[in-house]
């Protein structure tokens, strides 16, 4: 096993690096030490962002030193293994494909020599990690889309895409949590609100779960976007198992 590295970030953060490239056996363990960390709660630590490859540790500088807390941290890896962890869950992402709120899908669908339902039917067939947040709060990092549906982004920016709004941009697919301008290719729109701010637990999804895109008509769309507006619905979640896609 490849040895974990570490690399100041700033006065007070140490960044945690795991490997070198994206794929889930690398972040898995980024997760183990993510969760670890809460369950230990090591003197000092103040928070814990993961990312692709790495975690990036935050801690007080008047109660923590960068070479010691790399010491502890080399402990936790040791014994991580045993720190009982969270089932990784599967959220069903229901999303309502083309017309108004994906109006690149023919695009897409085009660009791959597919129809638009097939288009919709490979998107909805994948299980999808969540890799990582970022770019604008809430936003899920997603992979495992099949290659077949990779599409360039616009070659010039929306300035305003709205939020819920799912699309792919080369080998990537995702869900814009909240409006902001972009340059993904838009497939269709999910009524799921992934960033609450005013919320106890702001975030919807989180690193290491997953996501399955399901596709609804217009009147499911609507039934689901009433609830959320009222704070009455929560996405389909189950046990992430292995196999399958």
């Amino acid at each position: 096993m490849a040895a974990i590295k570490f690399r100041p970030a700033g006065d007070s953060a140490l960044a945690v690096e795991f490997g070198e490239t994206i794929d889930e056996q690398t972040n898995q363990k980024v997760r183990n030490m993510y969760y670890a960390l809460q369950k230990l709660k090591l003197p000092g630590v103040v928070e814990t962002v993961p990312t692709y490859r790495s975690l990036l540790v935050y801690f007080d500088p008047l109660q923590q030193v960068p070479e010691r807390l790399a010491e502890e941290l080399l402990r936790v890896e040791m014994e991580m293994d045993s720190v009982p962890l969270p089932p990784p869950v599967l959220f069903h992402v229901p999303v309502l494909y083309g017309g108004d709120g994906g109006p690149d899908l023919a695009f897409v669908a085009e660009h791959a020599g597919l129809s638009e339902e097939e288009v919709i039917k490979i998107h909805t067939a994948k299980r999808y990690r969540i890799y990582m947040l970022g770019f604008t709060p809430g936003f899920c990092y997603l992979g495992g889309m099949a290659k077949q549906l990779a599409t360039p982004r616009l070659s010039v920016p929306r300035t305003k895409i709205p939020a819920g709004s799912v699309g792919i941009a080369g080998e990537q697919t995702g869900i814009y949590p909240m409006d902001s301008p972009g340059g993904w290719q838009l497939i269709g729109r999910t009524p799921l609100r992934l960033f609450a701010p005013l919320s106890k637990t702001p975030f919807l999804f989180s690193a290491g779960n997953y996501l399955r895109f399901v596709s609804v008509d217009a009147g499911e769309y609507r039934r689901i976007e009433e609830l959320c507006t009222q704070g009455k619905y929560q996405p389909q979640a189950e046990a992430f198992t292995d196999g399958g896609s």
